[in-house]
């Protein structure tokens, strides 16, 4: 596996290595030695998996208590995924990365505890896989707004359009109104 850093350094862009054939391909998806090399010492509780249409935007979630570090990859189509840095101790507060995933590439993003996250569908259907390191809970699920003026994450918006979000994201609040990470 290779680890890469992103903008925000403790993001990291992962890509597996892949075996093929003409039969199809094997490859390792996590490997806890790979990831402790790496410095991911993380415990994985749960897996997750959801499947979206075309121009759906999901997030920007976090949990304030119980915060969960992800592991996210696309097993089918192609998303825009985001990381928000909401460590207000940290040089990256309030910054963003973004990276394109897709079930092609086969690259896979490491999010910390401590950053909101969500992702922009941009094919026609995405399913989105991701391990966590603490178990939902709803009474600390949080959502920064997806268009916060002050974050401006540039969103790759198909033709242009607004996204697709549910009633709990489309009254998500601004980074000023959230609670956030020492």
């Amino acid at each position: 596996m290779n680890f890469a850093a992103t903008a925000i350094s403790d993001v990291l862009l992962i890509t597996p290595a892949a075996r093929a054939d003409g039969r199809g391909f094997f490859m390792e998806t996590y490997r806890a030695d790979s990831f402790a090399q790496a410095g991911i010492h993380a415990a994985f509780v749960q897996d997750n998996h959801s499947r979206s249409g075309k121009g759906v935007l999901r997030g920007l979630h976090y949990q304030i208590r119980s915060p969960q570090g992800k592991l996210v990859r696309v097993v089918i189509g192609e998303v825009f995924d985001v990381a928000v840095d909401l460590r207000s101790s940290s040089p990256t507060f309030g910054r963003w990365v973004g990276e394109t995933l897709s079930a092609e590439a086969r690259r896979m993003l490491w999010i910390p505890p401590g950053f909101a996250h969500g992702f922009y569908v941009l094919s026609d259907g995405a399913e989105v896989i991701y391990k966590v390191t603490d178990y939902y809970a709803p009474e600390g699920d949080r959502t920064l707004i997806w268009d916060d003026p002050r974050i401006a994450i540039r969103w790759p918006l198909v033709d242009g359009k607004p996204p697709i979000l549910s009633p709990k994201d489309a009254h998500g609040l601004q980074l000023q109104q959230l609670e956030t990470f020492d």
